[in-house]
């Protein structure tokens, strides 16, 4: 064969060529340094499609045995089925597994069955989720959002007699469900009408209190300042706040886990002001909560914005004023004990040291007037 030249060709018919006609390559290099010859490579390699290499009997016997491994596998990675049970439905899908502080999104393929649902993992030949049909008391889809974002992904949850809810995801969600349903019906069986999904993040919180805790304030869409981690920058990520009678707690919804988690007295100072948040509703200026705690010796800063970011800045500005009334300061003139609510807000009774948010307070008020 004679080589030729194409000056107009592109990498798409360099490929074409590749995997239909092949490439050999017979090469013989050595590398010299100043004339001296240091390492020798002898290159044989041809390189072209499966289809091309077989015709020509190359690769021949590893193809063969590759095959039939595969065949092999494919017919013991089907779940055990009972007697008399069918296969009516295949769809890949995941299945959102939890386990203690364990939760993660498991893949695999939804297999329906004339008398049950089974989320088998062909690689582990296990069965993550099965459920029989007559167990299931409620089926809704519900839009959820989708980890790009501006984007909607849909799941679907399905709540068993016990009422838990089992929360599912598959290629065709809605197939899926209508699937499910008819076989219900030719069962001669129903669901339930209008059923009420428990919110999954309420749940999580729930199961993490402890005796005698109780939630009372709950923000959802609430963004908290993530810290840079690795490569990663600081990022603003969507999620729900939650302020309990001992601690603050930030649900990121995306992981579907507690990330930011604080008790109430270790919280310092509470911040509000506007300022722009890169990333954030176009780098536009938002309300910012800056939450200033301790951990150890270590003071450390946690950034909130949201729409109802003033009233979490009344509520825990009401936990910091509750810890301070009960505190003894000195004051920083004279050095005399006083009740540090008293010191901030009225000044030093003995030698007339007046503090600096008294300081603006009374600024404040004479402009007013």
């Amino acid at each position: 064969m004679e080589p030729s030249r194409d000056a107009h060709a592109t990498l798409v018919d360099l490929l074409d060529r590749i995997l239909d006609k092949g490439l050999v390559i017979n090469a013989d290099i050595i590398i010299s340094v100043a004339g001296i010859p240091l390492l020798g490579v002898n290159l044989r390699a041809a390189l072209a499609g499966m289809e091309t290499m077989l015709k020509y009997g190359v690769m021949q016997a590893w193809d063969e045995k590759t095959r039939a491994w595969e065949r092999e596998h494919r017919k013991k990675s089907l779940p055990s089925l009972v007697e008399g049970e069918e296969i009516i439905l295949k769809m890949y899908g995941s299945y959102y597994y939890t386990k203690g502080i364990y939760a993660a999104w498991k893949p695999g393929y939804f297999y329906l069955t004339n008398k049950r649902l089974i989320l088998h993992r062909q690689d582990f030949d296990e069965i993550t989720f099965q459920i029989p049909l007559e167990g299931i008391k409620a089926l809704i889809i519900k839009e959820e959002e989708h980890f790009v974002k501006g984007k909607k992904k849909q799941a679907l949850y399905l709540i068993d007699k016990q009422d838990q809810a089992h929360r599912l995801s598959a290629v065709e969600v809605n197939q899926l469900k209508e699937d499910i349903e008819q076989r219900i019906e030719d069962m001669g069986l129903s669901l339930e009408e209008n059923p009420v999904i428990p919110e999954f993040e309420d749940e999580q919180i729930a199961g993490s209190l402890t005796e005698g805790e109780e939630v009372t304030h709950r923000g959802k869409k609430v963004w908290y300042l993530a810290p840079a981690e690795g490569i990663l920058q600081e990022t603003w990520k969507t999620g729900h706040l939650y302020l309990t009678d001992k601690r603050l707690c930030w649900w990121y919804d995306f992981e579907k886990k507690l990330v930011f988690d604080v008790p109430v007295d270790r919280i310092v100072r509470v911040n509000t002001g506007m300022r722009k948040t890169s990333g954030l509703d176009g780098g536009k200026k938002e309300a910012v909560l800056d939450l200033l705690y301790k951990v150890d010796s270590t003071e450390k800063i946690a950034s909130f914005a949201g729409n109802e970011i003033n009233e979490w800045a009344e509520a825990l500005d009401r936990i910091v004023s509750g810890k301070i009334s009960k505190e003894t300061e000195t004051c920083p003139q004279c050095g005399k004990s006083a009740p540090a609510k008293k010191l901030l807000e009225e000044g030093c009774q003995s030698c007339g040291w007046v503090s600096p948010r008294l300081k603006k307070k009374i600024a404040q008020t004479a402009l007013s007037t």
